[in-house]
C-alpha cells in the first residue's frame, strides 16, 4: 500500500468535498464539520455524478444528480446493488494523506 500526500487540509472547505486526480483515478475527499476525513471514488455508479459536488454530512454523501446516498466509511449505497470504493485517508501535520 502506498501513501500519497495530497497537500494542505485547507484545500477542502469544512463540510465539503473536493476531487483529486490520483494515478488516473478521480477520488473525492470529504472534510466533515467535525474535521473527520473520508475518501471515495468520485463518480456515482448510477449516472456517474460527481460525488465531490454532493451534499456531505453525518458520514454520508448525497449524489448531486439523483439523490442516492452513500456511506462515506463503508461505501454502501441507498440501493442494495450500489456501492462506491472507499480509501483510507487522514491528516498529518496539516496535510492530507491518502492510502492506495
Amino acid at each position: 500500500m502506498s501513501t500519497i500526500n495530497l497537500g494542505s487540509i485547507e484545500k477542502i472547505p469544512i463540510g465539503q468535498g473536493i476531487c483529486f486526480n490520483v494515478d488516473g483515478a478521480e477520488i473525492a475527499v470529504f472534510r466533515q464539520r467535525d474535521g473527520k476525513l473520508f475518501a471515495t471514488q468520485n463518480r456515482c455508479p448510477h449516472k456517474q455524478g460527481p460525488l465531490s459536488e454532493g451534499v456531505a454530512g453525518g458520514g454520508k454523501v448525497i449524489c448531486p444528480l439523483h439523490a442516492h446516498k452513500f456511506d462515506l466509511a463503508t461505501g454502501a449505497g441507498s440501493e442494495p446493488h450500489e456501492c462506491v470504493k472507499t480509501y483510507a485517508v487522514c491528516e498529518q501535520d496539516g496535510s492530507i494523506h491518502l492510502s492506495l
